[in-house]
């Protein structure tokens, strides 16, 4: 792959993102749909601009370091100060409304796409988690309830964590990977201690009276932590991914100013990294992808994960919770299949298992659709919040 022509590629989209960020606030366009319909077109299977292939390191590297960032900067939103703050709604969604997701679109998997039930529930755990910035219009927007933009931020920062472990132990159980059992929590513990221990260690020393950051470097300061522990965890071979969201939470937990600081610094950086591996993604997937090699069985599981795995589950959650019949129709209906299962799809294809390739195709599809869908839903069902705030002045 010409790297220096997907840098290309990846400015040019962000250039015509960024110009096109005002008009896309308020209508229905969206830079993430932008990137996935750049990404199709600029691949081998239309204008073949870009040869990416599966197995491509640059794919595999970037979808890594991207994912690092998204669940650092998902860390930093759910300091424990913050989850004590309120548990409640978000504790619904994560402890019966993430399991549950798991199992209805396990089922989908194994009646609708005729998938064995080891592998149904791996992809159930793929494509459970949520990540908020492909609606971004509900969780951004000061007019739409605080308590509904809160359970989306905390729900969609921690579920990515919660999946990882699941998504592991299941494809270590599908033949997926030599690590033993014991050796997998070994990695897994151990990206959680490098993560907690290092910022712990840091925050501390930068406690003491005589080290101090001036004000304009203190962002850097998470920034340098991040570093040193995706470095730890590479040389160690300890998770990375546990290690990321362990080391945002302890400093969010320890320092809210070091928080608030690196928040813009931070989550710009992760979405640049999440749209060069989207855009990445998408070129991966071909007419042939879509039309040819996904069976309408595959189309129907896709539609079917969307519209009835996350609503059902979230309507079972929320159960005697006085959420709103709106709120509680928003928080089903946008649980947009994230950033996370693009990286735990990539994984999946990469382990080698029997049906690696039918995986991904299903996870391909399925998140594509999401993006499609619910980025350009989430302005409409924003501005039937502020039509809400209107009429009751």
């Amino acid at each position: 792959m010409d790297v220096a022509l997907l840098l290309v590629c990846f400015a040019a989209l962000l250039v015509v993102g960024v110009l096109l960020s005002e008009l896309a606030n308020r209508t229905v366009l969206s830079t993430a749909v932008l990137f996935l319909v750049g990404g199709f077109v600029l691949g081998p299977g239309v204008l073949g601009v870009l040869d990416v292939q599966s197995g491509d390191p640059a794919v595999s590297v970037l979808a890594e370091l991207a994912l690092f960032s998204v669940l650092f900067s998902d860390g930093m939103r759910v300091g424990v100060d913050e989850l004590r703050a309120a548990w409640r709604l978000p504790g619904r969604a994560l402890v019966l409304g993430l399991p549950l997701t798991l199992l209805v679109t396990a089922a989908l998997g194994h009646w609708v796409a005729g998938l064995p039930w080891l592998e149904s529930l791996l992809l159930g755990a793929v494509l459970s988690p949520t990540d908020p910035v492909f609606a971004a219009a509900i969780v951004g927007r000061r007019e739409v309830p605080g308590r509904l933009r809160h359970l989306l931020n905390v729900e969609s920062g921690v579920n990515d964590g919660l999946a990882l472990p699941v998504v592991l132990v299941l494809l270590a159980a599908a033949g997926g990977t030599d690590t033993s059992g014991w050796a997998l929590a070994e990695e897994l513990a151990l990206g959680i201690v490098i993560g907690v221990g290092v910022p712990w260690v840091v925050l501390r020393l930068e406690r003491l009276p005589f080290l101090a950051s001036v004000t304009h470097l203190q962002p850097l300061l998470p920034a340098a932590l991040g570093l040193l522990v995706l470095g730890l965890c590479l040389s160690t071979h300890a998770n990375l991914f546990l290690g990321a969201f362990a080391a945002g939470a302890t400093v969010a937990t320890m320092s809210d100013e070091l928080r608030h600081e690196f928040e813009q610094l931070g989550e710009l950086v992760a979405e640049q990294l999440k749209l060069a591996a989207v855009l990445l993604f998408a070129a991966l997937m071909t007419p042939t992808f879509l039309l040819e090699e996904i069976s309408w069985t595959g189309w129907a599981f896709a539609v079917l994960a969307l519209v009835v795995a996350r609503p059902l589950a979230l309507w079972v959650a929320f159960l005697g919770s006085g959420l709103g019949r709106r709120e509680q129709a928003a928080a089903m209906w946008f649980g947009p299949k994230g950033f996370a299962s693009v990286v735990y799809g990539l994984i999946v294809l990469e382990s080698g298992i029997g049906l690696a390739d039918e995986l991904f195709h299903l996870t391909a599809l399925t998140v594509s659709l999401s993006i499609l869908a619910h980025s350009s839903t989430d302005v409409v069902v924003a501005r039937q919040f502020v039509t809400d705030d209107v009429d009751s002045r």
